[in-house]
């Protein structure tokens, strides 16, 4: 009985959650009347505007992913080596962007950031793209902070560090050569969600009126209607290759380890 309970349970779920992804698939196939066709994603694919700003997301979100390992790997390292009392306060911290709006970070980076400031990042291009950039490292904080931190629980820090340190390695080097490489499947988790969740944000790209990816999701889905569908589709699908290649990295360094 218990077993019918939790196969039903998990139908359920499974036609829930893939329903309307079925739908929303087939609608995206019908922009030719009559027959399936793949019209809304050629004409999604050849539009301009969604190449332009799919390149510069893409571009943001290699530029968050490393400011974020630079920021996250040394100091969750740190923490964790020398400052473990304060590992509480850290963790509080990175939690933040989880239970403030992205809406209240980005007014006050423009109201800190603004043109009359003594920091005038949103006075031109490339400073609203750093501003940009920080936001999305805030927002991802909290994903790359735990993938990093539980790299770290992984591995005895202590004593490749002073195994290092015995050798003559600086802490650059200790970071880059040693720490780095033995939680890399941890960093590209991380990673693999900073680049997720930069794609599809849109209030921070708006606000900041950045050509990113969002808001033409967002714009083009007041305007059309096949075309959106087929967007929609491409973004879960960009999304759950993400979520695979996380998969597919941790098997291969399990697969490695064992091999060790």
């Amino acid at each position: 009985m218990k077993k019918f309970w939790a196969w039903g349970a998990l139908i359920i779920g499974l036609l829930y959650f893939t329903l309307p992804l079925v739908g929303m698939t087939n609608f995206s196939l019908k922009m030719r009347r009559g027959v399936y066709s793949l019209d809304a994603y050629a004409v999604v694919l050849g539009d301009p505007r969604f190449q332009e700003t799919f390149v510069f997301s893409i571009l943001m979100a290699l530029a968050t992913i490393v400011f974020g390992v630079l920021l996250v790997v040394p100091t969750a390292y740190w923490v964790r080596l020398k400052l473990p009392g304060l590992r509480p306060y850290i963790e509080f911290i990175t939690l933040l962007p989880l239970v403030i709006p992205a809406i209240v970070i980005v007014f006050g980076y423009i109201r800190l950031y603004n043109t009359s400031s003594w920091l005038p990042l949103t006075g031109s291009v490339t400073g609203t793209n750093i501003l940009l950039m920080f936001g999305y490292a805030t927002l991802a904080l909290p994903y790359m902070y735990r993938s990093v931190d539980t790299g770290l629980r992984s591995i005895d820090i202590a004593t490749l560090t002073e195994a290092a340190q015995s050798l003559g390695a600086g802490w650059t080097t200790i970071l880059a050569k040693i720490i780095l490489p033995n939680v890399l499947v941890a960093v590209l988790s991380g990673a693999f969600l900073t680049f997720a969740i930069v794609i599809g944000e849109f209030t921070m790209a708006a606000l900041l009126n950045r050509p990113a990816f969002g808001p033409y999701m967002q714009l083009l889905g007041a305007n059309r209607a096949y075309e959106p569908a087929a967007l929609a589709v491409m973004s879960f699908a960009l999304t759950w290759g993400c979520l695979g290649l996380i998969q597919l990295v941790s098997r291969f360094q399990k697969g490695v380890q064992s091999a060790a």
